[in-house]
């Protein structure tokens, strides 16, 4: 209070001396008491002022001849209306070269008092522009890759916001119509879309071709951003969450039809183009996680406070009457969003739709009641050459960034490095399994732990539950338009496929659904721990379990069907997977998709792994390739199955038939029929052999006679 105070005093005390001050001689008619005063501390020397001249009008500053820079009111350039619903007219002095001097608010209707900030805030913020240049990319809020950063005040974003694009808009206006920067690099020969041109095209094969384009922030990134700032360790990830999505954020550019009817699908492409106005474009912003890009700004001022564009520096914000809701789109393959948005661009920004731009994403963080700091994020986009025609060969202002997929696995690389190792020591034992099992103890430990490992940091920690959604989204890929990028955005899934596909050719689908199917893991757990404390184990009679295997393909045919008419359809069909709800989710989700997977967990303590065995489609879709397996690593003996039963009758998933054959396509590679087989004490066949040669070895041998007793 005592600071907002001594800067009303310090304004009121400015003005009326001003006031009492004889004007200058120099000062033309309409040059205000502030103006003046500011000119005169940027340039003491100035000997002349002139009147504002040009489109749009300028002051010129000179001495004698030689000119010293320039000044303009910001609503004489635009007038972008602010978190009032009015503009902020602000004061821009720049040197000879471009550079902002000075600049200072001359009106404003903004409330910020009402809520606890003081004005001076405002006035600082605005100060904070001094020798920022015309061509300089400015962000609010602190970013390492912004060539200059200006500090946001809390709980004031819309008003900052419309502050900083009303200072870099008009300054590059200004600057350009003076010739101080070069117009060409600024407002370049724009490019056409091509509006007859279209292809269909699926979620897949849009993103491939860089027509979808990706933000994907982790909290342990956002958390690295505040570093060195007064907000670092507020609201900071535990160490275990760090890899945590914090927002994973997709946008398109629309009007392109390629990009939009496939991603909109017919009528809602046809509505949008018939509410666009010549000159405007629009967007598609689509996102999930923890952060929402639209905020609540637009709902109190008319303006969205966490989402932007900017192209060539232009900045270009987003109001309500810019916004359209997105509740569907018809992109085949698309993941789910939380959240779906539409926006419109102006024909005011003269936007280039060939052009580079960058959607800008503003994370805010609270230091006090009234205190705060923000960190911007960026993303660029550049649609592909194919959807619009140039005139001239298109400049590009930066160099592509590097793919995504190549950010991602650098940001997960401990986790990456962890799923490495795991699946390192899990070769071991599969390889040296005839070893491990010879030590019973030694190896339900070791899979107890590994099972552990699996459900707590590949499932819950590093997302690491593959899908039958995986199974068809490859399919569809490689029947249509296969892009490595599709698959190398998520960094363990893609090993732990690799592994499961090169695992499936020397072992069957085993390894994957025995070991490293998070799900599968906790249901293991679960019924081991329901053994543990002699609750009942319930096993069908093997016929009807012989037939109930049928099920799971049943289910994998029909998600294929209804794939090729709509892969979105068979996504939202696929939820017959408890996956996202049990681990990806961690149960955080409606009451009956925790109430379904609750129920086959409750199961599962009374027969194992039930839903394994009867319903899962990924574990259908994995027993398909099993069969071409090039070995056979379970040992068999000739009396296994007939006479001897007790590796059918141990085996908890029954993948034994009554025969002794072990069908590789329902096994689940415990290697608990190893350690029987291996086992002299309690494998029949070894007993009976050891028995025999106990017997033989102590049965008396027949007494030999001397060979003289013989001849006599």
């Amino acid at each position: 209070m005592e600071s907002s105070f001594k800067g009303c005093l310090r304004w009121v005390f400015l003005t009326v001396l001003l006031l009492l001050t004889p004007t200058w001689g120099y000062a033309e008619e309409g040059l205000t008491a502030i103006e003046a005063q500011r000119i005169n501390e940027i340039f003491p020397q100035a000997d002349v002022i002139s009147d504002p001249l040009g489109d749009p009008p300028v002051r010129t500053i000179s001495l004698g001849n030689h000119t010293l820079g320039y000044a303009y009111q910001t609503h004489d350039v635009f007038q972008i209306p602010a978190y009032s619903g009015k503009p902020i007219n602000l004061h821009i002095i720049l040197d000879a070269e471009g550079t902002i001097k000075d600049a200072v608010v001359l009106e404003h209707h903004e409330p910020i008092l009402l809520v606890g900030i003081p004005e001076q805030k405002l006035f600082d913020f605005v100060a904070g522009y001094q020798e920022v240049g015309a061509n300089d990319r400015v962000v609010v809020g602190h970013s390492d890759s912004a060539t200059k950063s200006v500090d946001a005040i809390t709980g004031a974003t819309v008003t900052v916001m419309v502050v900083n694009e009303s200072i870099m808009r008009s300054v590059r206006k200004v600057a350009t119509s003076l010739g101080l920067i070069n117009a060409n690099a600024t407002a370049p020969i724009r490019a056409e879309v091509l509006e007859d041109l279209f292809n269909t095209a699926d979620w897949a094969q849009l993103t491939g071709a860089g027509a979808i384009r990706r933000l994907h922030l982790s909290r342990g990134q956002v958390d690295e951003s505040f570093r060195g700032t007064a907000a670092e360790g507020v609201d900071d990830a535990p160490p275990d969450s760090r890899d945590e999505t914090f927002i994973n954020l997709y946008y398109a550019y629309l009007n392109a039809p390629t990009i939009g009817r496939n991603l909109l699908g017919e009528s809602q492409y046809r509505w949008l183009m018939e509410e666009l106005k010549p000159g405007e474009h629009a967007i598609a912003v689509m996102a999930e996680g923890r952060y929402s890009f639209k905020g609540s700004g637009y709902v109190r001022g008319g303006i969205f406070d966490r989402v932007q564009l900017r192209q060539r520096g232009d900045i270009i914000s987003f109001r309500d009457l810019d916004y359209y809701r997105l509740s569907d789109v018809y992109a085949q393959g698309m993941p789910e969003f939380r959240e779906m948005a539409i926006f419109v661009i102006r024909s005011h920004y003269d936007f280039d739709p060939g052009g580079s731009w960058e959607l800008e994403l503003l994370v805010r963080r609270q230091t006090g009641p009234v205190e705060g700091v923000f960190s911007s994020f960026s993303a660029s986009y550049q649609i592909p050459d194919a959807y619009v025609s140039r005139p001239a060969p298109l400049v590009v202002d930066e160099p592509d960034p590097e793919p995504i997929w190549i950010s991602i696995w650098r940001n997960k690389s401990m986790q990456i490095g962890v799923v490495i190792v795991s699946l390192a020591l899990l070769l071991v034992i599969l390889f040296l399994q005839d070893y491990f099992v010879r030590f019973p103890r030694l190896l339900h430990h070791l899979r107890r732990i590994y099972l552990l490992y699996t459900v707590v940091f590949l499932g819950w920690y590093a997302l690491g539950q593959l899908s039958i959604v995986n199974v068809l989204t490859f399919t569809h890929a490689v029947m249509q338009d296969f892009h490595w990028e599709l698959f190398l955005i998520d960094p363990v899934i893609f090993i732990l496929w690799t592994f499961t596909a090169a695992t499936i050719l020397l072992w069957g689908r085993g390894v994957f659904c025995g070991w490293l199917c998070p799900f599968g893991a906790l249901q293991e757990l679960i019924n081991e721990a329901a053994r543990k404390i002699k609750i009942p184990q319930f096993d069908l009679p093997f016929g009807l379990h012989e037939r109930l295997w049928a099920v799971k393909y049943i289910i994998l045919l029909a998600l294929f069907g209804v794939s090729l008419e709509s892969m979105a359809t068979a996504e939202k069909y696929a939820e017959v997977e408890p996956f996202k709800t049990s681990i990806t989710l961690l149960f955080n989700r409606e009451w009956w998709f925790v109430a379904y997977a609750g129920v086959l967990l409750l199961i599962n303590v009374f027969t194992r792994k039930f839903y394994c065995r009867y319903l899962c489609p990924l574990g259908a879709a994995l027993a398909i390739p099993t069969k071409f397996r090039l070995f056979d690593w379970l040992k068999r003996r000739k009396e296994c199955g007939n006479p001897c039963q007790l590796c059918a009758v141990e085996c908890e998933i029954q993948a034994i038939h009554p025969d002794g054959r072990i069908n590789a396509n329902e096994c689940h590679h415990c290697l608990d029929c190893q350690m029987t087989y291996h086992n002299e004490r309690k494998c029949p066949p070894l007993v009976l052999k050891n028995k025999r040669q106990r017997k033989n070895a102590a049965a008396p041998r027949p007494e030999r006679i001397p060979a003289t007793q013989l001849d006599g």
